[in-house]
């Protein structure tokens, strides 16, 4: 069993920046691609970055290329993204995930989520 919790965030102007986290906890040894999810209302759930444990490769959605990172820190089992330049179309609720099944933007490939974590920005 995997555990996945995500925070920080919360609502931020156009133009500013929040840094996710998602803190995984349990066997995740064969789940070992983390994946950034988010969800808009009324929106289909889209990816938006994910990195590989295994060798730290990093892949990004077009759309979301040149804003925001995702890294990990190891010693903490945590992944985060750091979102830069946030827009109001930003605006989602975030969800991290876990998957064993390789790189994928595909929210049906990831067996364990996070409970999410809204981010607003609004002026």
């Amino acid at each position: 069993q995997v555990q996945l919790v995500e925070s920080g965030g919360g609502l931020v102007q156009p133009g500013g920046s929040l840094r996710l986290s998602c803190a995984a906890s349990g066997f995740i040894g064969n789940y070992y691609v983390i994946g950034w999810f988010r969800q808009a209302p009324g929106k289909e759930r889209e990816a938006v970055s994910c990195i590989n444990l295994l060798d730290s490769n990093t892949y990004y959605a077009d759309s979301m290329k040149g804003r925001f990172t995702i890294s990990r820190d190891n010693a903490k089992n945590t992944v985060y993204l750091q979102m830069n330049s946030l827009k109001p179309e930003d605006t989602a609720v975030y969800y991290c995930a876990a998957s064993g099944g390789g790189v994928s933007y595909l929210p049906q490939d990831y067996r364990y989520w996070g409970q999410g974590t809204q981010v607003t920005v609004s002026p």
